[in-house]
Protein backbone atom coordinates (compact mmCIF):
# COMPACT_ATOMS: atom_id res chain seq x y z
CA UNK A 1 0.00 0.00 0.00
CA UNK A 2 1.01 3.42 -0.54
CA UNK A 3 2.73 5.73 2.16
CA UNK A 4 0.31 8.27 3.39
CA UNK A 5 -3.01 7.19 1.85
CA UNK A 6 -5.91 7.81 3.82
CA UNK A 7 -6.82 4.53 6.13
CA UNK A 8 -10.05 4.79 4.53
CA UNK A 9 -9.17 3.82 1.32
CA UNK A 10 -6.30 1.18 2.40
CA UNK A 11 -9.57 -1.04 3.98
CA UNK A 12 -10.25 -1.22 0.32
CA UNK A 13 -7.20 -2.72 -1.25
CA UNK A 14 -8.33 -5.19 -3.26
CA UNK A 15 -5.30 -6.79 -2.03
CA UNK A 16 -6.03 -7.02 1.41
CA UNK A 17 -9.38 -7.68 0.64
CA UNK A 18 -8.91 -10.71 -1.50
CA UNK A 19 -7.43 -12.33 1.79
CA UNK A 20 -9.99 -11.61 4.35
CA UNK A 21 -12.39 -12.45 2.04
CA UNK A 22 -10.86 -15.63 0.84
CA UNK A 23 -11.31 -14.36 -2.70
CA UNK A 24 -7.75 -14.76 -4.08
CA UNK A 25 -4.12 -15.08 -3.41
CA UNK A 26 -0.39 -15.06 -5.02
CA UNK A 27 1.35 -18.49 -4.50
CA UNK A 28 4.85 -17.86 -4.92
CA UNK A 29 5.31 -21.63 -5.95
CA UNK A 30 3.13 -21.20 -8.52
CA UNK A 31 4.83 -17.92 -9.81
CA UNK A 32 4.13 -14.16 -9.63
CA UNK A 33 1.51 -12.43 -11.18
CA UNK A 34 -0.52 -15.53 -11.78
CA UNK A 35 -3.51 -15.50 -9.15
CA UNK A 36 -4.99 -18.56 -8.06
CA UNK A 37 -8.71 -18.06 -7.81
CA UNK A 38 -10.09 -19.48 -4.44
CA UNK A 39 -13.85 -20.76 -4.38
CA UNK A 40 -15.43 -17.53 -3.53
CA UNK A 41 -13.25 -15.48 -6.02
CA UNK A 42 -13.90 -18.00 -8.42
CA UNK A 43 -18.25 -17.47 -7.98
CA UNK A 44 -17.37 -14.07 -8.37
CA UNK A 45 -15.97 -14.11 -11.36
CA UNK A 46 -18.10 -16.80 -12.83
CA UNK A 47 -21.01 -14.18 -11.88
CA UNK A 48 -18.86 -11.44 -13.84
CA UNK A 49 -18.49 -14.23 -17.09
CA UNK A 50 -22.03 -14.96 -17.06
CA UNK A 51 -23.22 -11.48 -16.97
CA UNK A 52 -21.41 -10.12 -19.68
CA UNK A 53 -21.45 -13.26 -21.66
CA UNK A 54 -25.24 -13.31 -21.70
CA UNK A 55 -25.43 -9.45 -21.97
CA UNK A 56 -23.01 -9.29 -25.45
CA UNK A 57 -25.26 -11.90 -26.80
CA UNK A 58 -28.48 -10.21 -26.60
CA UNK A 59 -26.86 -7.29 -28.47
CA UNK A 60 -26.01 -9.68 -31.59
CA UNK A 61 -22.17 -11.37 -30.51
CA UNK A 62 -21.13 -14.31 -31.70
CA UNK A 63 -18.78 -15.99 -29.03
CA UNK A 64 -16.38 -18.75 -29.97
CA UNK A 65 -13.50 -20.15 -28.32
CA UNK A 66 -9.74 -20.28 -29.66
CA UNK A 67 -6.73 -21.91 -28.62
CA UNK A 68 -4.68 -20.37 -25.80
CA UNK A 69 -1.27 -20.79 -28.33
CA UNK A 70 -0.65 -20.07 -31.58
CA UNK A 71 2.24 -20.42 -34.30
CA UNK A 72 4.98 -17.56 -34.01
CA UNK A 73 4.09 -16.74 -37.37
CA UNK A 74 0.85 -15.47 -37.11
CA UNK A 75 2.27 -13.60 -34.49
CA UNK A 76 4.79 -12.16 -37.23
CA UNK A 77 2.19 -11.50 -39.30
CA UNK A 78 0.10 -9.50 -37.59
CA UNK A 79 2.63 -7.57 -36.17
CA UNK A 80 2.72 -8.19 -32.72
CA UNK A 81 6.02 -9.45 -33.11
CA UNK A 82 8.02 -7.78 -32.72
CA UNK A 83 6.16 -4.41 -32.39
CA UNK A 84 4.80 -5.92 -29.01
CA UNK A 85 7.91 -8.30 -28.33
CA UNK A 86 8.87 -7.25 -24.96
CA UNK A 87 5.33 -8.17 -23.13
CA UNK A 88 5.46 -11.88 -25.05
CA UNK A 89 6.78 -15.19 -23.40
CA UNK A 90 9.57 -16.63 -24.93
CA UNK A 91 8.64 -19.14 -27.69
CA UNK A 92 7.54 -22.89 -27.34
CA UNK A 93 9.29 -25.08 -29.96
CA UNK A 94 7.81 -27.74 -30.56
CA UNK A 95 8.08 -30.51 -33.59
CA UNK A 96 10.45 -27.89 -35.04
CA UNK A 97 7.86 -25.59 -34.81
CA UNK A 98 7.73 -22.45 -32.73
CA UNK A 99 4.25 -21.31 -30.48
CA UNK A 100 3.91 -18.20 -28.91
CA UNK A 101 1.29 -18.01 -25.81
CA UNK A 102 -1.17 -15.73 -26.86
CA UNK A 103 -1.17 -11.91 -25.34
CA UNK A 104 -4.38 -11.29 -27.74
CA UNK A 105 -6.65 -13.12 -29.67
CA UNK A 106 -6.92 -11.11 -32.92
CA UNK A 107 -5.11 -13.02 -34.65
CA UNK A 108 -7.31 -16.15 -33.64
CA UNK A 109 -10.47 -14.14 -34.78
CA UNK A 110 -9.43 -13.25 -38.09
CA UNK A 111 -8.12 -16.66 -39.30
CA UNK A 112 -11.61 -17.49 -38.12
CA UNK A 113 -12.81 -14.86 -39.99
CA UNK A 114 -10.87 -16.01 -43.21
CA UNK A 115 -12.16 -19.63 -42.92
CA UNK A 116 -14.38 -19.29 -45.16
CA UNK A 117 -15.32 -16.57 -48.20
CA UNK A 118 -17.51 -13.77 -46.36
CA UNK A 119 -20.64 -11.68 -47.72
CA UNK A 120 -21.45 -7.63 -47.08
CA UNK A 121 -24.80 -8.98 -45.56
CA UNK A 122 -22.94 -11.13 -42.38
CA UNK A 123 -21.23 -7.50 -41.58
CA UNK A 124 -20.76 -6.31 -39.16
CA UNK A 125 -19.47 -9.26 -37.77
CA UNK A 126 -18.76 -8.76 -34.06
CA UNK A 127 -16.99 -11.73 -32.84
CA UNK A 128 -16.46 -12.42 -28.89
CA UNK A 129 -14.44 -14.15 -26.50
CA UNK A 130 -14.08 -14.74 -23.00
CA UNK A 131 -10.05 -15.15 -23.38
CA UNK A 132 -7.48 -16.20 -20.97
CA UNK A 133 -4.40 -14.80 -22.50
CA UNK A 134 -0.48 -14.25 -21.62
CA UNK A 135 1.69 -11.18 -20.81
CA UNK A 136 5.17 -10.90 -19.56
CA UNK A 137 4.80 -7.83 -16.99
CA UNK A 138 7.90 -7.00 -15.11
CA UNK A 139 7.87 -7.80 -11.48
CA UNK A 140 8.03 -4.04 -10.27
CA UNK A 141 4.47 -3.93 -12.10
CA UNK A 142 3.13 -6.62 -10.92
CA UNK A 143 0.46 -5.64 -7.91
CA UNK A 144 -2.66 -7.96 -7.14
CA UNK A 145 -5.32 -8.82 -9.75
CA UNK A 146 -4.53 -5.47 -11.43
CA UNK A 147 -1.18 -5.79 -12.60
CA UNK A 148 -0.65 -9.81 -13.58
CA UNK A 149 0.90 -12.22 -16.26
CA UNK A 150 -2.30 -14.16 -16.92
CA UNK A 151 -5.91 -13.19 -17.25
CA UNK A 152 -9.07 -13.67 -18.91
CA UNK A 153 -10.10 -10.59 -21.22
CA UNK A 154 -13.74 -10.03 -22.48
CA UNK A 155 -12.42 -9.57 -25.93
CA UNK A 156 -14.23 -8.69 -28.82
CA UNK A 157 -13.18 -8.27 -32.87
CA UNK A 158 -15.52 -6.37 -34.92
CA UNK A 159 -16.19 -6.74 -38.35
CA UNK A 160 -17.46 -3.68 -40.60
CA UNK A 161 -17.64 -3.07 -44.38
CA UNK A 162 -16.96 0.91 -44.11
CA UNK A 163 -15.47 3.63 -41.87
CA UNK A 164 -19.80 4.50 -41.38
CA UNK A 165 -20.43 0.85 -39.92
CA UNK A 166 -16.74 1.18 -38.06
CA UNK A 167 -18.00 4.17 -36.21
CA UNK A 168 -21.67 3.15 -35.36
CA UNK A 169 -19.82 -0.06 -33.98
CA UNK A 170 -17.53 2.29 -31.55
CA UNK A 171 -20.62 4.01 -30.26
CA UNK A 172 -22.41 0.24 -29.44
CA UNK A 173 -19.82 -0.71 -28.14
CA UNK A 174 -19.25 2.63 -25.80
CA UNK A 175 -23.03 2.21 -24.99
CA UNK A 176 -22.37 -1.37 -23.65
CA UNK A 177 -19.42 -0.44 -21.68
CA UNK A 178 -21.83 2.68 -20.34
CA UNK A 179 -24.47 -0.46 -19.75
CA UNK A 180 -22.16 -2.27 -17.64
CA UNK A 181 -20.80 0.42 -15.64
CA UNK A 182 -24.34 1.36 -14.56
CA UNK A 183 -24.94 -2.21 -13.59
CA UNK A 184 -22.65 -2.36 -10.95
CA UNK A 185 -22.81 1.37 -10.25
CA UNK A 186 -20.15 3.18 -11.23
CA UNK A 187 -20.45 6.50 -12.56
CA UNK A 188 -18.65 8.38 -15.64
CA UNK A 189 -16.93 11.35 -14.13
CA UNK A 190 -16.86 10.03 -10.85
CA UNK A 191 -15.62 6.69 -11.10
CA UNK A 192 -14.16 6.10 -14.55
CA UNK A 193 -13.65 8.65 -17.25
CA UNK A 194 -12.51 8.56 -20.88
CA UNK A 195 -9.19 9.00 -22.83
CA UNK A 196 -8.33 9.56 -26.48
CA UNK A 197 -5.07 7.60 -26.88
CA UNK A 198 -2.88 8.76 -29.72
CA UNK A 199 -0.10 7.67 -31.65
CA UNK A 200 3.21 9.39 -32.41
CA UNK A 201 3.61 9.63 -36.23
CA UNK A 202 7.54 9.81 -35.47
CA UNK A 203 7.77 6.53 -33.36
CA UNK A 204 7.96 3.93 -36.22
CA UNK A 205 9.74 1.07 -33.62
CA UNK A 206 6.19 1.23 -31.36
CA UNK A 207 3.33 2.38 -34.03
CA UNK A 208 2.35 0.96 -37.66
CA UNK A 209 3.82 3.61 -40.36
CA UNK A 210 0.87 5.11 -41.71
CA UNK A 211 0.46 8.79 -41.13
CA UNK A 212 -2.77 9.40 -43.46
CA UNK A 213 -4.61 6.50 -41.36
CA UNK A 214 -3.21 7.80 -38.28
CA UNK A 215 -4.81 11.06 -39.01
CA UNK A 216 -8.22 9.73 -39.78
CA UNK A 217 -8.45 7.08 -37.11
CA UNK A 218 -7.81 9.85 -34.72
CA UNK A 219 -10.39 12.42 -36.37
CA UNK A 220 -12.72 9.53 -36.54
CA UNK A 221 -12.78 8.76 -32.75
CA UNK A 222 -12.43 12.24 -32.05
CA UNK A 223 -15.66 13.50 -33.72
CA UNK A 224 -17.39 10.44 -32.05
CA UNK A 225 -16.72 11.18 -28.80
CA UNK A 226 -17.71 15.07 -30.05
CA UNK A 227 -20.99 13.59 -30.78
CA UNK A 228 -21.82 11.52 -27.83
CA UNK A 229 -20.83 14.56 -25.57
CA UNK A 230 -18.81 12.75 -23.72
CA UNK A 231 -15.72 14.53 -21.89
CA UNK A 232 -12.74 13.33 -22.73
CA UNK A 233 -8.80 13.43 -22.64
CA UNK A 234 -6.30 13.21 -25.15
CA UNK A 235 -2.95 11.21 -24.32
CA UNK A 236 -0.39 11.03 -26.65
CA UNK A 237 1.90 7.73 -27.18
CA UNK A 238 -0.83 5.70 -25.52
CA UNK A 239 -2.65 3.39 -28.45
CA UNK A 240 -2.42 0.07 -29.59
CA UNK A 241 0.55 0.05 -32.73
CA UNK A 242 -2.17 -0.59 -35.15
CA UNK A 243 -4.36 2.73 -34.15
CA UNK A 244 -5.67 5.04 -31.89
CA UNK A 245 -8.15 3.97 -29.02
CA UNK A 246 -11.00 5.17 -26.64
CA UNK A 247 -9.66 3.95 -22.98
CA UNK A 248 -11.96 3.82 -20.16
CA UNK A 249 -9.82 4.88 -17.20
CA UNK A 250 -10.17 3.86 -13.08
CA UNK A 251 -8.16 4.66 -10.18
CA UNK A 252 -7.80 1.71 -7.63
CA UNK A 253 -7.83 2.35 -4.03
CA UNK A 254 -4.30 3.84 -3.75
CA UNK A 255 -4.90 6.75 -6.13
CA UNK A 256 -3.15 4.78 -9.21
CA UNK A 257 -5.13 5.08 -12.76
CA UNK A 258 -5.44 1.92 -15.05
CA UNK A 259 -7.11 1.13 -18.08
CA UNK A 260 -10.35 -0.60 -17.59
CA UNK A 261 -11.81 -1.39 -20.51
CA UNK A 262 -11.29 -0.19 -24.18
CA UNK A 263 -12.36 0.53 -27.73
CA UNK A 264 -9.70 0.76 -30.90
CA UNK A 265 -10.22 1.63 -34.56
CA UNK A 266 -7.86 -0.87 -35.96
CA UNK A 267 -6.53 0.07 -39.94
CA UNK A 268 -3.48 -2.22 -39.72
CA UNK A 269 -4.95 -5.81 -39.71
CA UNK A 270 -7.55 -5.59 -42.45
CA UNK A 271 -4.41 -4.84 -45.03
CA UNK A 272 -1.97 -7.46 -43.04
CA UNK A 273 -4.47 -10.27 -43.18
CA UNK A 274 -5.98 -9.58 -46.07
CA UNK A 275 -9.17 -8.76 -44.66
CA UNK A 276 -12.07 -8.38 -47.73
CA UNK A 277 -16.00 -9.46 -48.32
CA UNK A 278 -18.28 -9.98 -51.51
CA UNK A 279 -19.75 -6.37 -51.96
CA UNK A 280 -23.33 -6.07 -53.27
CA UNK A 281 -21.35 -5.26 -56.46
CA UNK A 282 -19.34 -9.20 -56.23
CA UNK A 283 -16.60 -7.68 -55.49
CA UNK A 284 -13.97 -8.15 -52.82
CA UNK A 285 -13.97 -4.59 -50.22
CA UNK A 286 -11.33 -4.47 -48.05
CA UNK A 287 -12.93 -4.66 -43.99
CA UNK A 288 -12.30 -2.64 -41.36
CA UNK A 289 -11.81 -3.66 -37.88
CA UNK A 290 -12.91 -2.10 -34.30
CA UNK A 291 -10.96 -4.22 -31.12
CA UNK A 292 -12.90 -3.49 -27.96
CA UNK A 293 -13.33 -5.45 -24.22
CA UNK A 294 -16.40 -4.87 -22.82
CA UNK A 295 -15.65 -5.31 -19.11
CA UNK A 296 -11.69 -5.27 -20.13
CA UNK A 297 -9.51 -7.95 -17.92
CA UNK A 298 -11.79 -10.04 -15.73
CA UNK A 299 -8.71 -9.84 -12.88
CA UNK A 300 -8.49 -6.20 -13.12
CA UNK A 301 -12.42 -5.06 -13.30
CA UNK A 302 -12.86 -7.54 -9.70
CA UNK A 303 -10.16 -5.32 -8.43
CA UNK A 304 -11.75 -2.62 -9.28
CA UNK A 305 -15.23 -3.94 -7.91
CA UNK A 306 -13.66 -5.12 -4.63
CA UNK A 307 -12.39 -1.59 -4.02
CA UNK A 308 -15.18 0.38 -5.33
CA UNK A 309 -17.65 -2.21 -2.79
CA UNK A 310 -15.02 -2.11 0.27
CA UNK A 311 -15.71 -6.26 -0.41
CA UNK A 312 -19.85 -5.36 0.50
CA UNK A 313 -20.92 -7.30 -2.52
CA UNK A 314 -24.68 -6.32 -3.52
CA UNK A 315 -26.51 -9.48 -3.26
CA UNK A 316 -26.63 -10.98 -7.24
CA UNK A 317 -22.98 -10.55 -7.05
CA UNK A 318 -21.86 -12.09 -3.78
CA UNK A 319 -19.93 -14.89 -3.41
CA UNK A 320 -22.47 -16.02 -0.40
CA UNK A 321 -25.82 -14.77 -0.85
CA UNK A 322 -27.24 -15.90 2.88
CA UNK A 323 -25.36 -17.35 6.09
CA UNK A 324 -28.01 -19.39 8.17
CA UNK A 325 -27.54 -19.50 11.31
CA UNK A 326 -29.19 -21.52 14.27
CA UNK A 327 -29.33 -20.16 18.00
CA UNK A 328 -28.13 -23.91 19.58
CA UNK A 329 -28.28 -27.37 18.11
CA UNK A 330 -31.78 -28.20 18.59
CA UNK A 331 -32.63 -25.05 16.18
CA UNK A 332 -30.00 -27.29 13.22
CA UNK A 333 -32.31 -29.47 11.79
CA UNK A 334 -34.76 -26.90 10.58
CA UNK A 335 -31.99 -24.78 9.52
CA UNK A 336 -30.33 -27.08 7.50
CA UNK A 337 -33.99 -27.47 5.41
CA UNK A 338 -34.37 -23.73 5.10
CA UNK A 339 -30.29 -24.47 3.19
CA UNK A 340 -31.90 -27.18 0.91
CA UNK A 341 -34.52 -24.63 -0.14
CA UNK A 342 -32.55 -22.09 -0.69
CA UNK A 343 -30.35 -24.57 -3.13
CA UNK A 344 -33.14 -25.56 -4.71
CA UNK A 345 -33.75 -21.71 -5.65
CA UNK A 346 -29.88 -21.46 -6.95
CA UNK A 347 -29.43 -19.15 -4.02
CA UNK A 348 -25.92 -19.42 -2.78
CA UNK A 349 -26.07 -20.32 1.11
CA UNK A 350 -23.99 -21.83 3.90
CA UNK A 351 -25.02 -22.73 7.34
CA UNK A 352 -23.10 -21.98 10.55
CA UNK A 353 -23.11 -24.60 12.93
CA UNK A 354 -20.50 -23.41 14.99
CA UNK A 355 -20.91 -24.17 19.02
CA UNK A 356 -20.53 -20.66 19.35
CA UNK A 357 -23.15 -17.65 20.70
CA UNK A 358 -25.38 -15.85 18.51
CA UNK A 359 -23.91 -12.59 18.70
CA UNK A 360 -20.94 -14.34 17.55
CA UNK A 361 -22.14 -15.80 14.53
CA UNK A 362 -23.91 -12.64 13.36
CA UNK A 363 -20.40 -10.37 13.95
CA UNK A 364 -18.51 -13.26 12.27
CA UNK A 365 -20.89 -13.40 8.79
CA UNK A 366 -20.72 -9.37 9.06
CA UNK A 367 -17.05 -9.60 8.78
CA UNK A 368 -17.23 -12.07 5.96
CA UNK A 369 -19.50 -9.20 4.29
CA UNK A 370 -22.45 -11.22 3.32
CA UNK A 371 -26.04 -9.77 2.62
CA UNK A 372 -28.58 -11.66 4.64
CA UNK A 373 -28.39 -13.42 7.56
CA UNK A 374 -31.48 -16.48 8.56
CA UNK A 375 -31.62 -16.47 12.30
CA UNK A 376 -33.50 -19.73 13.50
CA UNK A 377 -34.24 -20.42 17.31
CA UNK A 378 -36.97 -21.38 19.03
CA UNK A 379 -39.81 -19.11 17.96
CA UNK A 380 -38.70 -19.40 14.28
CA UNK A 381 -38.79 -23.64 14.06
CA UNK A 382 -42.54 -23.39 15.97
CA UNK A 383 -43.37 -20.66 13.39
CA UNK A 384 -41.61 -22.48 10.69
CA UNK A 385 -40.50 -18.86 9.67
CA UNK A 386 -36.88 -17.30 9.98
CA UNK A 387 -35.74 -14.01 11.16
CA UNK A 388 -33.85 -12.00 8.78
CA UNK A 389 -31.52 -9.46 9.18
CA UNK A 390 -29.65 -7.14 6.35
CA UNK A 391 -25.94 -6.58 6.34
CA UNK A 392 -26.98 -3.35 5.10
CA UNK A 393 -30.05 -2.25 6.86
CA UNK A 394 -30.16 -4.13 10.07
CA UNK A 395 -33.12 -6.82 11.66
CA UNK A 396 -35.81 -7.07 8.84
CA UNK A 397 -37.96 -9.52 10.64
CA UNK A 398 -40.01 -12.72 10.43
CA UNK A 399 -40.61 -14.09 7.57
CA UNK A 400 -42.22 -17.64 5.45
CA UNK A 401 -39.93 -18.98 3.34
CA UNK A 402 -41.83 -18.43 0.51
CA UNK A 403 -41.65 -14.81 1.68
CA UNK A 404 -37.65 -15.07 1.88
CA UNK A 405 -37.45 -16.67 -1.31
CA UNK A 406 -39.49 -14.26 -3.61
CA UNK A 407 -37.09 -11.06 -1.89
CA UNK A 408 -34.27 -12.72 -2.57
CA UNK A 409 -34.71 -13.70 -5.61
CA UNK A 410 -36.01 -10.54 -7.29
CA UNK A 411 -33.62 -8.55 -5.47
CA UNK A 412 -31.23 -10.91 -7.57
CA UNK A 413 -32.88 -10.95 -10.81
CA UNK A 414 -32.96 -6.76 -10.72
CA UNK A 415 -29.40 -6.49 -9.98
CA UNK A 416 -30.46 -4.47 -7.08
CA UNK A 417 -27.05 -2.39 -5.75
Amino acid sequence: MEKNSPPEMNDRDHKKLGRELDLFYIDQEVGKGLPMWLPKGATLRRLLERFIVDEEIRRGYLHVSTPDIAKLELYEKSGHYPHYQDSMYAPIEIDDEKFMLRPMTCPHHFQMYLSKPRSYRELPMRIAELAKLYRYEQSGELMGLQRVRSFCLSDAHIICANEEQAAEEISFALDLIEYATGVFGLKHGVNYSFRLSLGDRANTEKYFKNDAAWEKGEMLLRNLMKKRKEPFVEAPNEAAFYGPKIDVQMKNANGKEDTAFTVQYDFCMPERFNLTYKGENGKDHRAFVVHRSSIGAIERFTAFLIEHFAGAFPLWLSPVQVKVIPVRESHNEFAKTVVETLQKEKIRVEIDTDDENLGKKVRKAKVEKIPYMVIIGDKEVADQKITLESRDKGKIGELSLDELISKLSTEITQKTL
